[in-house]
């Protein structure tokens, strides 16, 4: 081989092994499917066409299937350990999800869940199966190859279960049908290998991929759900376009025809009272919100009140009615206010429509839309923030929870800060319930402080797991509860004080658009966070996500040499931090002493104006750190640690020093 060829194939190969460090490969999906529902028995029969592409470099033998509803059986994985997790006792209470109990190890025969597989076959030839409970394990007849594409043709058979968890039938808010996890899912194969989680209790993982769905139901039944209904005129049901005519074919049932182009799920929710609203943003988005407004059932509700609850509606169950409508109109309206501000700090929503659709049992989110079990706006804008954190970067969630948890309760409660000041607006309030923030910086916790304090209270239990836990695998749901929603939240809060808060804002946005659509990790996070922030974050991530160690820092001493103050810091907890110290001056004036953690190499830029003197990093090695200021003891009025209480210490009774 001559030197050039040889140096052509070097080159060659550099760039291909560059490349796929950069470029993390994706498998694709494209289902077809047709469902007939019987809603007398509560069963689906259904056809599948999947074609599957193999875009790992690996060939594969074997594939799996998810087969959720077969976890609402008696002595199921999920009924097991729910009961098992309810004799544990935390304040005394059970720990078991409230929804599930021991629920179903009673479902009787025809209140079960199940999904059967009626026939398989991979390009026309039959596949040998075997169920796993909630898996479906297929040993293929000819492997699949690397670049290459197969077709799946699946017959199914599902039965609904009785509400229980996320989907069902008949919950308790009314719904009918909540349809999520419904079909056979193909499993996500990536570059960890096969993801065949059991459904236990927890989180997804799915294959990007498009969705062609012809539902067919009675003909009373309104839908709502993923993906762009095809056949707005021949449903009606305020899908059709204002001012024509909608022309229903004969028959007793109605097919809805959805297409759901690069999502990793579908889901759908239908009932014969709901109500739908729609309304498109300025940005060509259209918002649906569909619930239940069964009026026997509210006026059962309504009933069913206590008296001084009742007073509230003066006594007449049409007052409870106009709230009613009222509160699913205000979701309208929220979604409308603050999608522009979602939009351009999180990062483009990449669909055309979505949807707010009462079912489920709380707030449960999907492609393109969510579940709710009413109209808490709290609840809206956390499952609506999931479209970014989940259904449009998509960790595994089984694994890294608090990136998708977490992340969108950080992000949920900016919106709803951004809602509340459209509402002040809106009713001409807006000087109420804002807090005053003399002497403080603008980027208090506030915000965030529930999660903060979840977090601090779940540190001092004695309960709090890593957050690298698998979301199945945590010992108690009050740890998972709050290590994923909680402590995930406090990881970008906290962030903000290590890197600056415009530096954050920086870092989620890029974050946005180099992961959507590429199931990003922990550490593809935080190298994002690196390279904006141009410090090293490795050990935030290493010390907040795999361990449990905690932050406390406090002042130690105080004492005057001349004209100078020495101040003696102490890290009292294992967890090492850079440190702003805020000095407070008998005059009101303010400075910062910046003392940088030694792991970061780097420094955050000044905020909000106060002066600010950066010293050397401070060595995580040693516990104690003295900082020397050039002026007298007697001008001092306080001195303390993060005045912003951005950083998660734990014992904040040693962080602040007052001089009389």
């Amino acid at each position: 081989m001559n030197k050039k060829a040889l140096l052509f194939i070097l080159a060659v190969s550099f760039f291909t092994v560059a490349k796929a460090q950069t470029e993390r490969w994706q498998q694709k999906v494209k289902y077809t499917m047709e469902v007939d529902v019987d809603v007398d028995k509560n069963k689906l029969y259904g056809k599948q066409k999947l074609e599957y592409t193999n875009n790992s470099p690996d060939t594969l033998d074997r594939v799996f299937y998810h087969l959720y509803w077969n976890a609402f059986q008696p002595n199921s994985m999920m009924d097991a350990r729910s009961r098992e997790l309810g004799k544990i006792s935390i304040n005394g209470n059970p720990d078991w999800d409230r929804r599930v109990r021991d629920r179903i190890l009673n479902l009787k025969e025809d209140e079960i869940g199940y999904q059967k597989i009626k026939s398989l076959k991979m390009n026309g030839v039959a596949q040998e199966y075997k169920v796993h409970e909630t898996i479906l394990e297929v040993k293929l007849s000819k492997p699949i190859l690397p670049k290459t594409t197969v077709t799946f043709d699946m017959e199914f058979e599902a039965q609904v279960p009785v509400q229980i968890r996320r989907a069902g039938r008949d919950a308790e808010n009314g719904v009918r049908y909540s349809m999520s996890q419904w079909y056979p899912k193909i499993s996500e194969y990536d570059y960890m290998g096969w993801n065949p989680n059991p459904y236990i209790a927890r989180e997804f993982h799915g294959v990007w991929g498009d969705f062609d769905v012809k539902i067919s139901i009675d003909k009373n039944y309104i839908l709502g759900g993923s993906g762009y209904l095809q056949n707005p005129q021949e449903i009606g049901y305020g899908y059709e376009k204002p001012g024509t005519t909608v022309k229903r074919p004969s028959g007793k049932k109605l097919t809805w025809h959805f297409i759901a182009p690069q999502v990793h799920d579908f889901f759908w929710a239908a009932d014969p009272d709901y109500k739908h609203l729609s309304k498109q943003l300025a940005d060509g988005t259209t918002i649906h919100v569909l619930y239940d407004r069964n009026e026997n059932f509210l006026r059962e509700k309504f009933n069913n009140l206590r008296p001084q609850q009742k007073e509230a509606y003066k006594n007449d169950f049409r007052n409870y009615l106009e709230n009613w409508d009222k509160q699913w109109e205000e979701v309208l309206w929220a979604a409308e206010v603050t999608f522009p501000y979602i939009n351009k700090t999180f990062g483009p929503y990449t669909y055309k429509q979505y949807s707010f659709i009462q079912g489920g049992d709380g707030g449960m989110e999907y492609a393109m839309g969510t579940l709710l079990n009413g109209p808490s706006i709290g609840t809206v804008f956390h499952e609506l923030m999931h479209n970014w954190y989940q259904m449009l970067l998509a960790t595994n969630e089984s694994l890294y929870p608090w990136m998708d948890e977490g992340f969108t309760t950080w992000a949920a409660d900016k919106v709803m800060a951004e809602y509340n000041k459209a509402v002040r607006e809106r009713d001409g309030n807006a000087g109420a319930n804002q807090q005053s923030q003399r002497n403080r910086p603008q980027m208090l916790p506030e915000l965030h402080a529930g999660s903060y304090r979840s977090y601090f209270a779940i540190a001092q239990s004695g309960l709090e797991e890593p957050l690298s836990t698998h979301a199945d695998h945590y010992n108690t749901n009050a740890a998972y509860s709050t290590a994923s929603y909680s402590k995930g939240a406090v990881f970008l809060a906290q962030l903000g004080y290590i890197t600056g808060e415009e530096t954050l804002n920086r870092i989620m946005l890029r974050y946005y658009h180099e992961w959507k659509f590429k199931h990003p990790n922990d550490n593809d996070f935080i190298r994002v966070a690196e390279k904006e922030s141009k410090m090293k974050l490795d050990w935030y991530r290493l010390y907040w996500v795999y361990t449990t160690k905690q932050i406390d820092y406090g002042i130690d001493s105080v004492w005057a040499e001349g004209n100078k103050v020495n101040i003696q810091l102490r890290r009292v907890k294992e967890m090492p931090m850079p440190i702003d110290l805020y000095i407070t001056y008998k005059d009101g004036s303010q400075e910062i002493a910046y003392i940088p953690q030694y792991l970061m190499f780097g420094e955050k830029p000044a905020e909000n104006n106060i002066p600010r003197k950066t010293y050397e990093a401070w060595k995580w090695t040693h516990p104690t750190y003295v900082v020397t200021l050039d002026r007298k003891i007697d001008e001092i009025a306080s001195i303390e640690i993060d005045q912003t209480q951005r950083m998660a210490d734990i014992n904040r009774t040693n962080n602040k020093v007052e001089f009389k």
